[in-house]
This record gives structure tokens, sequence and C-alpha cells, in this order.
């Protein structure tokens, strides 16, 4: 229960909390739906029709690397003032998180092919397999058993991604290929996120230095590939000089690298559980957004395989968050004891 004093003090810090919780989930939503559509329109667009998706996602790793130099000289978006921009130090630290950025440039790759290829309302679908294989991960990479719960809620995600597949089937719209780049994606991210609690003791815990050795590693990565596959096509589209191109380009990169910020913000003044759910109905208003934007209506049952999919990948999230807290009592617990069976 809030207590409230004669002047109204504490009511006003109560709607301040509130309005702040509203205004950046706000901000989450609309830089992640926003890069979402930007990306989409770069990708697969019938004005650009620019069929070069590394060299897309490569521009967006470069603006990263200029950004976080930006914000580290400025001081600002929390970026350290302290990060090392030597040749010496930046070739240790890209050298000790290379597998974090080979995952990390599988991810970018697939996850942009797969969106160039399937509309964003079946986008969330193709791309929903990342709580199985984040499951599998763990077993295999580090050990971890997984609850019964958290396999039920996977499972749902399963049905609902097959419900989704089949549905789209019977529409005539489904894209095979793009289905696997998304199967590919959810992979890659569920590498690329066990990859970063592995290499964060080398950067010291900072968010910003992992993502910024972490771009300047897919910097070098991507140009070979974009130099054998792409090279032709770049040299043959029309708006490569043209600020059409350009001004959505630095755009949806600007974006990308400000998600590492207003995610960490989200998750700073709610939770890491109410994060999770907040990303779950972004999907859901995103999905909704694409049927009416580009006005392709679904049947009922498409609806109920995306309601699955964010359904499941909702409990999950909350079944993991009661693990966490349980696990957290346990140890508790265990250190209460120790000091009594010390004395015995």
């Amino acid at each position: 229960m809030i207590s409230f004093d004669s002047d109204g003090n504490s009511k006003e810090s109560f709607l301040t909390k509130v309005l702040r919780i509203v205004g950046v989930v706000a901000l989450y939503w609309s830089v992640s739906i926003t890069l979402v559509f930007t990306n989409k329109y770069l990708l697969s667009s019938d004005e650009l029709k620019l069929d070069a998706p590394l060299f897309v996602t490569w521009s967006q790793c470069v603006v990263t690397v200029l950004l976080t130099r930006i914000c580290s000289s400025l001081g600002l978006l929390g970026v350290s003032r302290d990060m090392k921009f030597d040749k010496v130090s930046t070739k240790q630290k890209c050298t000790q998180i290379l597998p974090l950025s080979v995952a990390f440039v599988a991810m970018m790759t697939f996850n942009n092919l797969c969106l160039a290829s399937v509309g964003i309302a079946f986008y969330t679908i193709a791309r929903s397999q990342v709580t199985l294989f984040s499951l599998f991960f763990m077993w295999l990479i580090l050990g971890k058993k997984t609850s019964f719960a958290a396999c039920i809620c996977c499972s749902i995600i399963v049905g609902g991604f097959i419900l989704g597949v089949n549905k789209e089937g019977d529409l005539g719209s489904l894209n095979v290929l793009g289905t696997i780049y998304g199967v590919i994606a959810s992979a890659c991210v569920a590498l690329n996120a066990i990859y970063q609690k592995k290499v964060m003791p080398l950067v010291d815990g900072d968010i910003w230095a992992m993502a910024y050795y972490n771009n300047v590693n897919a910097c070098f990565m991507f140009v070979p590939f974009i130099l054998v596959l792409e090279t032709k096509t770049l040299l043959a589209f029309p708006y490569l000089f043209s600020l059409s191109f350009w001004l959505p380009m630095i755009g949806a990169g600007c974006m990308g690298f400000f998600m590492g910020y207003v995610v960490g913000l989200q998750i700073k003044v709610t939770s890491p559980l109410t994060h999770n759910i907040s990303g779950v109905a972004k999907a859901c208003a995103q999905t909704t957004m694409a049927v009416l934007y580009y006005a392709t209506p679904k049947p009922f049952l498409w609806w109920v395989s995306t309601l699955l999919v964010l359904g499941g990948t909702s409990a999950y999230s909350v079944v993991k968050s009661m693990e966490m807290k349980q696990q957290v009592k346990v140890e508790t617990r265990g250190e209460d004891k120790e000091p009594l069976l010390a004395k015995v």
C-alpha cells in the first residue's frame, strides 16, 4: 500500500515513477519497431530493390563503432570515458572475443536475410525458436538441465511455429528459404547470448566495450563476403550515392546503436522479466501494425499461432524468473546455515 503525506509528495513520486516506466517502455517500442520497418525498407522495398543484406548490416556496424567512440569521448548514454581505443588494446580485446563475433556476424546476417525474405508479420514466427535453441545450447555447452515447466513453454512455442508455417503455406505466401534463415538466426541469437556471458569478464562487465569490440570485428569480417557476393549489385545500384538511401541507412545504424541503450534502460527502470514481457507485447503490436500497413489479412488460426509463440515465450520468461528467485532463496538459506555448521 502506498501512503501519502499531507503535501502529496509520495503521490507525486509514484506518478513520476509510473510516467518514467511508461515513457521508457514507449521509447523501447518506438525504437525497436522503427528499426525493424526501416531495415525491411532497406532490405526488400520496391523503391530501392537492393539485394545486398551484408552491406546493409556492415554499414550499421560501422555506425555503431563510430557512435561508440563519439559517446565515449563525450560521456553520453552511459558509455565509459575510460574505454581504450588504441591499436594494441583494441587488437587484444578483439582477438579475445572473436568467438562471440562469429556468432554475432552469423546472427546479424541470417536475421537480415530472414527479414528480407519474409514479411514483418511472419517475421515474429520465423524467428521464434530462440528459446528452444537457448535451452539446447545451455544443455550442450554449459551442461544446465531444463525444468519440466520450461520444456512445456518451449513445446507451446514450437507448436505455434509449426501452425504458423502451415497457415502461411495455406495462404501461398510461405518463403521456405526465409523461414530456414529465421531458424538459423534463432540458433545464432541463442549462441550469441551464451558467448556474451562467457566473454563479459574479459571486458570487465562493460556492455558498451563488448559491443564496440564486437562490431569492430564484424566490420572486418563482413568485408570479404561483401566483395565476393555483393560488389556487382552495389556497382549497379542507382541510389548508392543518394541521400534517399543513405539517410535511412544512417538512421537504422543510429537506432541499432541506440537499442543497446534503451534495452538497458528498460531493464533498469523495470526488471528483466518485465523487459521480456514488454518485448513479447512489442512483437504482437509490431505484427499487427505490419498486417494493417501492408494490408495482408490473416486467418484466425494464423493469429492463434502467433499468440502461441508469444504466449509461450512470455510464460517461459515467467517460469525462468520464478526459478531464479527460488535458486536465490536456496543459496541464501545455505549461507545462513554455514555459520551454524561451522560452530558444530
